[in-house]
């Protein structure tokens, strides 16, 4: 193996580096363009396969990129083996190029925020949903970090293709701010214009006073009586599918 040792660099790197853990979340971050000084596979051939099969795309990228090493190296790098077994460290974009793109108007898309999650999980999934929709980006406020090695696994490397920051209530992008909440107006009667902010409470506390305060509208899902919530991946889902149709 020519150039320096993955392992070493991997350590110097960690600390100020996000994880890409699993082959489909190195794919994402380098088909959106993240800086990846250095990824590694315990079978570099068959990650190089599975780019072949599923991101052609990004094969050649991959092809310089891979560095084949050891299982218990790539072990000892990870919080929990993934079953493709490849992993990469990726430069987090620019908070301040993040911070002007949300503030930018007019928008072609809304603004996913997150009132005070609480799970990582739930976190990386809304992310994944909001890059899938073309987002303009995804905000939380409160102390989850949206960057998290968990919410990023859960996002499939889709953090590089929207904007993902923590911000305050008051920080909060332009933009007219529809909250979800079981007590506002159907959706399916309101129009949610491009330039929206659609904010989701927190699983288990819901709106912030905060949020419920800056917000100019509220909103509620279609729901079946003695049905007492849906997951928050799925209302963010829910919601974006109703901007994307256009209309009221």
């Amino acid at each position: 193996m020519t150039g320096p040792d993955p392992v070493s660099l991997w350590h110097r790197l960690a600390d100020t580096c996000v994880l890409l853990d699993g082959f489909h979340a190195l794919k994402h971050a380098v088909r959106f363009g993240a800086e990846v000084p250095v990824a590694v596979a315990v079978d570099r051939g068959a990650a190089l396969a599975l780019a072949e099969e599923l991101a052609p795309d990004v094969r050649d990228t991959l092809v310089a990129l891979l560095m084949q090493i050891p299982e218990p190296a790539y072990a000892s790098l990870v919080p929990r083996p993934h079953p493709t077994a490849v992993a990469a460290l990726a430069v987090r974009p620019s908070r301040a190029a993040h911070l002007e793109k949300l503030a930018h108007t007019p928008r072609t898309a809304p603004v996913v925020v997150l009132d005070n999650p609480r799970n990582l999980g739930n976190a990386g999934a809304v992310i994944r949903l909001a890059a899938g929709f073309g987002a303009t980006g995804v905000v939380t406020t409160g102390t989850l970090d949206p960057w998290h090695p968990t919410v990023v696994r859960g996002g499939a490397g889709l953090h590089f293709a929207t904007a993902v920051e923590r911000l305050t209530v008051a920080e909060l992008p332009p933009g007219p701010v529809f909250a979800l909440d079981p007590e506002g107006d159907d959706i399916r009667g309101v129009k949610l214009p491009d330039d929206a902010v659609l904010a989701f409470g927190s699983e288990r506390s819901g709106l912030s006073p905060e949020l419920r305060a800056r917000a100019g509208h509220l909103v509620a899902l279609p729901m079946r009586p003695q049905v007492s919530s849906y997951n928050l991946a799925t209302s963010v889902a829910m919601t974006l599918y109703h901007w994307s149709l256009g209309g009221s």
